[in-house]
């Protein structure tokens, strides 16, 4: 996956994970699965009650 991003963003996001330890790419996967938790299970029930 490829994206763009502001160059002090990105500096920061790296510098804050390595302080912690982190690859950008573990905290990028964890974010994406903690958005899809809650939109894949918002739309899912919203589709089985007919809301929308």
């Amino acid at each position: 996956m490829h994206t763009n991003i502001g160059y002090n963003l990105k500096r920061r996001f790296h510098a804050t994970g390595a302080l912690r330890g982190r690859k950008m790419s573990q905290v990028v996967t964890e974010l994406i699965e903690q958005w899809l938790q809650h939109n894949e299970y918002h739309h899912f029930l919203m589709t089985e009650n007919n809301l929308y």
